[in-house]
């Protein structure tokens, strides 16, 4: 079964995004700080292949790379300037929006703006995503698609630091949810929590 799933990184006190997080400075100060367990070579990104093989980094990507679509909040998609039309081999890249998209999401046929609403988004996300999951991006894309009931799963990689400022990842949720731990990988680096949204 298909099923829709968050990845995001976090520090201890909640954030997702360091200060400053703009289009000229993509998650903020301090922003790599997040991902450093994935092993990433100093500037590389999760599209990058400087990957430990045989780290814990090597075994989420490789899980996020067997996802079959991608659905990212806007903000997300065009400040990587929507990863250059290709998250991932290939896979279609679905973003909601209540605007048009901008012109030059036009080269990239990837990349789908979907005016209908979190629900259509998802629905067409994991039509195309046949068996395989759906990877979200996004704080605002996971409190949409929480409150509509569309998001399954959320894997989160706690990093152990304090932000102490920027953007929280669960600051504007619509009302309480209960969640079910499915899996954690405990590593110095950072604790990786699995949970089934339950209601």
């Amino acid at each position: 079964m298909t099923r829709s799933v968050l990845y995001m990184s976090m520090s201890l006190d909640g954030y997702i995004a360091g200060p400053n997080d703009g289009p000229g400075n993509p998650g903020g100060d301090g922003f790599m700080r997040l991902h450093e367990w994935f092993g990433f070579a100093s500037g590389a990104g999760p599209a990058a292949e400087t990957v430990d093989a045989s780290g814990v980094g090597r075994q989420f990507l490789d899980e996020i790379r067997q996802t079959g679509a991608v659905l990212s909040g806007r903000n997300t998609a065009e400040q990587v300037d929507h990863w250059g039309g290709d998250h991932h081999d290939g896979v279609p890249i679905f973003v909601p929006s209540h605007r048009p998209p901008g012109t030059s999401v036009g080269k990239y046929p990837l990349v789908t703006y979907v005016t209908e609403g979190i629900g259509s988004a998802m629905a067409q996300a994991k039509a195309v995503a046949g068996s395989q999951n759906v990877l979200v991006h996004g704080a605002y894309t996971a409190h949409t698609a929480l409150a509509a009931g569309v998001l399954d799963e959320i894997q989160v990689h706690l990093v152990p630091v304090l932000f102490g400022g920027g953007r929280r990842l669960f600051e504007l949720l619509p009302a309480r949810i209960e969640l079910e731990v499915v899996r954690v990988v405990d590593t110095p680096e950072a604790t990786h929590v699995r949970y089934r949204v339950v209601s």
